[in-house]
């Protein structure tokens, strides 16, 4: 039987504004409603406007049974918002907009005690960009303690002009599972003079160099990858389906993924769950549309056509 942990995701709260309409997102919102409709106790730590976009945020997270002590009002900066569009492949381009309600978030009481008793938190660099939300991470983080065996996911969400190689190392430093896609891969070795021109052995640097237990990759369409510190390494092939838009689907993998190894399900079994949660989102629109465990086994069980990188075939287990 599976015990329900406690799960915090630290950062924005936003509207992702489609052309067809907003929808409500944010990386470590979406990944907190993943693991919620898992069966996990999520909870998003964030800080919203005293406007109607916030109203909105409140009446969603009402309609999604979601706890909303943690969602700070900010009485002077509006609830965050950041335009998209899509390219040809479907994947979302974003035009993220500054100086909002969740780049003020404070240490209050209420989020420091519960940073005190979760099994994992999750955090991004985005959230890193305005000061009082980068002072008010550190200390949630340190109240956790390095010593706790609480799960430190580092989902790094690289969004341009929204972080620097200051904020990726000082991230790096506290997390102990790093999870990213291939170009933030890429991006990431020239940034930190990793030499390695394949994916797999820049993770393996990743974890050698950072002291993390696991490095997980997200690849799209092609699958995802994951690496653990005790030398395990496992490729799950993509499935070709018919692709709204991407956003969320990242999210929705490191959720998958977080929920079963908080479990205690080896590597193989948390990245095969994260993949196939990430690509049901990938054919809904936004990031926030409900995916049930049915949905999940009926992807496992009739599988479309698998999409396999050649870079990755030797990790790959059927």
């Amino acid at each position: 039987m599976l015990t329900r942990k406690k799960i915090l995701a630290f950062g924005e709260t936003l509207w992702d504004l489609f052309p067809t309409g907003a929808v409500l997102g944010g990386a470590p919102f979406n990944f907190v409603y993943r693991v919620s409709s898992l069966g996990d106790e999520g909870r998003i730590a964030s800080r919203i406007g005293k406007d109607e976009l916030g109203l909105r945020v409140l009446d969603a997270l009402d309609d999604m049974a979601m706890d909303a002590l943690l969602v700070q009002i900010d009485p002077e900066y509006p609830t965050g918002t950041v335009g998209i569009t899509l390219d040809e492949a479907r994947n979302p381009v974003f035009t993220i907009h500054r100086d909002v309600a969740y780049d003020r978030i404070v240490p209050t009481e209420e989020l420091l005690a519960a940073a005190a008793d979760v099994d994992c938190i999750c955090f991004g660099t985005l959230v890193q960009r305005g000061q009082v939300s980068r002072q008010t991470l550190a200390t949630v983080l340190h109240r956790i303690g390095p010593d706790r065996e609480t799960i430190r996911l580092l989902d790094i969400n690289l969004r341009r002009g929204c972080y620097s190689e200051r904020s990726v190392r000082w991230s790096l430093e506290r997390a102990n599972i790093l999870k990213l896609n291939d170009s933030e891969a890429r991006e990431i070795a020239g940034m930190l003079d990793i030499r390695e021109p394949a994916l797999p052995d820049i993770c393996r640097r990743l974890i050698d160099r950072w002291s993390l237990s696991a490095c997980l990759l997200t690849l799209g369409e092609r699958g995802a990858f994951a690496a653990s510190r005790d030398g395990q390494a496992i490729y799950d092939p993509g499935y070709r389906v018919d692709v709204v838009d991407t956003c969320g689907s990242g999210d929705a993998f490191a959720a998958g993924f977080i929920h079963l190894h908080l479990q205690g399900e080896p590597l193989d079994a948390c990245c095969r769950m994260g993949n196939a949660l990430g690509t049901l989102v990938a054919t809904t629109e936004g990031a926030t549309e409900g995916i049930f465990q049915r949905d999940v086994k009926e992807l496992f069980e009739s599988p479309p056509e698998r999409i396999e990188d050649p870079e990755f075939r030797a990790f790959r287990r059927d």
